[in-house]
């Protein structure tokens, strides 16, 4: 899910910073222009770590900063398929809920949750099973598997991470803990959602 690996980019320095290329100013300028930015090979970019090599500069025609080849560290978020995680429900709505996982959002479809029926109850942004007293709201904590995962690196917010909770051992925390109390009373040992 979250790795620090090796990278080259090219960065371009301005005008006013060309008397003090160090790494720091370098880094700086990485950060601005990587962090958060999604990628298809590395994932979402959460930080630039360390600078380790700045090539020398060049001069392009008709731009006025100098442009320099840089190889540095960053930590990215790339989680795998089939990847189990924890995350925290950030918003609900018709079709589903949106789960935050590290620097980004996956999509609960409504399908993905539980084999019950959910409606969304619009005055407490929460999904309700009419067949239990389950529920599904913003700030619940649930274990999810990553089951589609679509990158656009040219608009991140299009990036789409599909979700799923209707295996066992998945679902919200509470349905969870509620499940291993209740075969601890009964002695079962199988999973419930």
């Amino acid at each position: 899910m979250y790795k620090r690996v090796r990278l080259k980019d090219t960065v371009e320095v301005p005008p006013k910073h060309l008397a003090d290329v160090t790494d720091e100013r370098v880094k700086a300028l990485l950060q601005d222009k990587l962090e958060g930015r999604m990628d298809e090979d590395v994932g979402s970019v959460v930080s630039v770590i360390e600078v380790h090599d700045v090539g020398d500069g060049a001069v392009l025609h008709n731009r006025p900063g100098v442009y320099y080849e840089v190889e540095f560290d960053a930590l990215t978020f790339d989680p795998d398929m089939q990847e189990v995680i924890d995350g925290t429900v950030v918003e609900t709505v018709e079709f589903g809920a949106f789960v935050g996982i590290g620097p980004v959002d996956g999509l609960l479809h409504v399908s993905q949750i539980t084999d019950e029926y959910l409606t969304f109850d619009g005055a407490n942004q929460q999904l309700a099973s009419s067949d239990s007293d389950k529920t599904l709201g913003v700030d619940d904590s649930v274990r999810v598997r990553v089951v589609t995962k679509s990158v656009d690196e040219r608009n991140p917010r299009d990036s789409k991470i599909g979700l799923t909770a209707k295996q066992p051992g998945l679902g919200k925390h509470d349905w969870l803990e509620s499940g291993r109390r209740r075969r601890a009373e009964t002695g079962a040992t199988g999973e419930d959602d």
